[in-house]
């Protein structure tokens, strides 16, 4: 007898319709972040709901076989890294870090704000997968402790 794992059927159809709308919503506050309320962080947030929704819907084995979690967690690095590195560009151009460097741009438009959006879009990736990975730990110290006992 094969024990499916995760939720039923219906949970799971819906979460593979949802997820792609989910992950679409968190760039769009990543991307519009300096226009209206949003930024990195929130949007960061949504990407890691869109991901934790696939544990849920699906279990961790199911999980683990459709993501690598070595490339999230260099992926988040990464983030981390153009971070700084979109800092101390400021540094080299304008002589404080952080500073602005790229073109202004047209009011209102969506690349109208310099280096903002790309720090929105390192800061989304470092919070979505961070608050994803810290889940996934936080699970996989739960099952460890579990089959200890």
């Amino acid at each position: 007898m094969k024990i499916e794992h995760g939720m039923t059927l219906i949970v799971k159809t819906i979460t593979r319709i949802i997820l792609w709308m989910i992950f679409v919503y968190g760039i769009y506050i990543i991307l519009h972040g300096h226009l209206s309320p949003g930024g990195g962080f929130g949007g960061g947030v949504i990407i890691a709901l869109a991901f934790l929704s696939i544990l849920l819907a699906y279990g961790r084995d199911y999980t683990q076989n459709w993501l690598n979690i070595r490339f999230l967690h260099e992926f988040e690095v990464s983030a981390v890294l153009l971070f700084l590195v979109v800092g101390i560009m400021g540094i080299g151009f304008g002589s404080a870090f952080l500073m602005n460097f790229l073109s202004h741009g047209t009011l209102f438009k969506l690349l109208s704000a310099g280096t903002i959006p790309l720090l929105n879009i390192f800061i989304g990736v470092k919070v979505g997968v961070s608050l994803f990975l810290v889940v996934w730990a936080l699970a996989d110290l739960h099952l460890e402790k579990e089959e200890e006992v």
